[in-house]
């Protein structure tokens, strides 16, 4: 037999005070990750438009983290609303991210050092996602 993870009956336990604020801690944070992203967009024009030397991986990841924080933040709101498929996605998003970003940027030669940091910065908020999906007020109300 089948279970559609969105329907009612296997919606999750979201009635306590607990869930609800890391919800609202977790949608808080991917916010932040967007704006965080929106900003380093932002710094990669500046740099271009001064003159400076701006690479492609740096414009297309500067114009792809602000689209994945749409993403993830619209995620965050399924898996609040009681969507134990969202609830894994953004479970896993939020491992994954940190690590590719990171760890792209710690090759040497693939950007410059003031990009890395920015990068590093934007995923600060998605370690912290990370650490509240793992958390136990949103792991009771998405048990395996």
């Amino acid at each position: 037999m089948e279970t559609n993870l969105n329907s009612p009956s296997t919606a999750a336990p979201l009635d306590s005070d607990l869930t609800r604020r890391a919800f609202g801690t977790a949608t808080t944070s991917v916010k932040i990750f967007g704006a965080l992203a929106g900003l380093s967009l932002l710094a990669v024009a500046v740099v271009a438009g001064s003159g400076h030397q701006v690479n492609t991986f740096m414009w297309v990841r500067a114009v792809l983290l602000p689209l994945v924080a749409v993403l993830v933040h619209r995620l965050t709101v399924s898996a609040s609303r009681g969507s134990g498929r969202a609830f894994e996605r953004v479970r896993g998003l939020a491992v994954v991210l940190p690590i590719a970003i990171i760890g792209v940027d710690l090759i040497p030669g693939v950007c410059p050092p003031w990009y890395a940091v920015t990068q590093t910065v934007c995923m600060l908020p998605v370690i912290r996602l990370a650490l509240l999906t793992r958390g136990p007020a949103l792991r009771t109300a998405f048990p395996r």
